[in-house]
């Protein structure tokens, strides 16, 4: 960590621990944009780990904070009392532009429809991928230039997953990257100027017209999957299931923004989470490449680590005592699984990253209950590939400058981190 890295954490920390607690606002993006939330993380936990916040913006307003392992499965596990209506972020939905989506739902409905998209990720269809995946990884890390800088994000995680979503939709080849942007556009901010502007009224209205492009485009895949034999790709299986056919075209677009964050975004996120925190831990890094076999709990340590969903909303459905505070009927609350696997109190040496971990699968990033990631194996599956297919070309991955953070508090990733590819010895 340079200079600067550690004065602007040290700053951080100052002002987590000066300011009044109540005026802490953990679902701030600019905390994660610049890496600087920990200390706030870290001072709920010990002093009001079910913390009442209020968001400046009216989208969002007052919401429940829980920050601790513990008080974050109760809520996570039970879907009696904590909704997942109407949506899974903060922002409440604008009336005349909501998105239904399974995970967003509550059962019945919620099952069925993720019963629909299951066997995408059963471990029949992961084997059939398995090769498909390796072949893809070893190509795109072949074709990196050696001793040249590069995007690790855009060069190998996106790409990577990208063409893994693209054949799990069964979309045409030549377009992917639109899942990618889609998948970007979907979850940005007005700061982010991934649609050239940062005038929020002009962001969302670029935003749902980028967003109606998806799902005329999708409508069009539709009707041909429709109208012949079900396969096993994830708009066939939405045409053709029971509980999927006949949604409108807003669920649908729900549904498919879903699939296509869950299904990219996260994953692309931990890939370039991987490198940056084996550079910045070379004796983690030594050992890996030590030792192979490391690898399936170095890619869990990572998922655990990068917690690449920071937050999951719920809402009560009625008056709920946790952590000796009452939520009341309808109050929102963000289960922060970014803090809850940094709890000390469950966590041994939470902050280190620590591929030998002893119970390295110990951690809430997929989530727990009824919406425990459905694509988790898949996640995992694509960082053990690329991860075997790293330690058998090259000696080691240089990060050669700070990485540049996603403006959200939601998904906790990386836009740009540059990597060079030493020459060899």
């Amino acid at each position: 960590m340079d200079d600067a890295s550690i004065d602007l954490q040290r700053a951080a920390r100052d002002a987590a621990y000066s300011m009044p607690i109540e005026e802490i606002n953990p679902a701030d993006p600019e905390l994660f944009r610049t890496d600087t939330m920990w200390p706030y993380f870290e001072r709920l936990r010990k002093e009001d780990p079910v913390h009442w916040g209020v968001s400046p913006h009216e989208d969002v307003g007052g919401y429940w904070s829980v920050t601790k392992y513990n008080d974050i499965m109760a809520v996570d596990t039970n879907h009696e009392v904590f909704s997942s209506e109407p949506t899974i972020v903060l922002p409440d939905p604008a009336d005349d532009f909501t998105l239904p989506m399974f995970i967003a739902m509550d059962p019945p409905k919620h099952d069925v429809q993720r019963k629909t998209v299951q066997p995408i990720v059963a471990p029949n269809h992961l084997a059939y991928l398995e090769p498909i995946i390796r072949e893809r990884a070893g190509k795109i890390l072949d074709d990196l230039p050696i001793g040249e800088e590069i995007n690790w994000v855009d060069k190998v995680s996106i790409e990577l997953t990208t063409m893994t979503l693209a054949t799990l939709f069964d979309f045409p080849w030549e377009d992917r990257r639109k899942l990618t942007f889609w998948s970007d556009v979907a979850t940005s901010a007005p700061e982010s100027g991934i649609l050239g502007t940062t005038d929020p009224e002009e962001h969302e209205n670029l935003r749902r017209q980028t967003l109606f492009e998806c799902v005329d485009y999708f409508m069009r895949l539709w009707n041909e999957r429709v109208n012949a034999p079900p396969k096993p790709d994830l708009i066939s299986m939405l045409a053709h299931g029971e509980s999927t056919k006949n949604m409108d075209r807003m669920e649908y677009l729900g549904n498919l923004i879903l699939l296509i964050v869950g299904g990219n975004d996260t994953t692309r996120n931990t890939i370039s989470g991987s490198v940056l925190a084996l550079h910045q831990n070379p004796d983690q890094d030594r050992k890996l490449r030590e030792n192979p076999g490391l690898i399936p709990a170095m890619v869990s340590e990572t998922i655990r680590w990068q917690t690449p969903l920071a937050y999951m909303r719920r809402r009560a459905k009625r008056d709920f005592e946790l952590g000796g505070k009452t939520i009341r009927e309808g109050d929102k609350v963000a289960m922060w699984y970014v803090s809850g696997n940094r709890d000390e109190e469950v966590i041994d040496r939470p902050n280190d990253y620590w591929i030998e971990r002893p119970r390295v699968r110990q951690h809430l990033s997929f989530g727990f209950g009824v919406h425990r990631c459905v694509g988790n194996r898949l996640a995992e599956l694509q960082l053990k590939i690329i991860w075997e297919e790293i330690l058998a070309r090259f000696p080691r991955l240089e990060v050669v400058g700070p990485p540049r953070r996603v403006y959200s508090s939601f998904v906790k990733g990386y836009e740009e981190l540059p990597v060079v590819i030493p020459t060899r010895n």
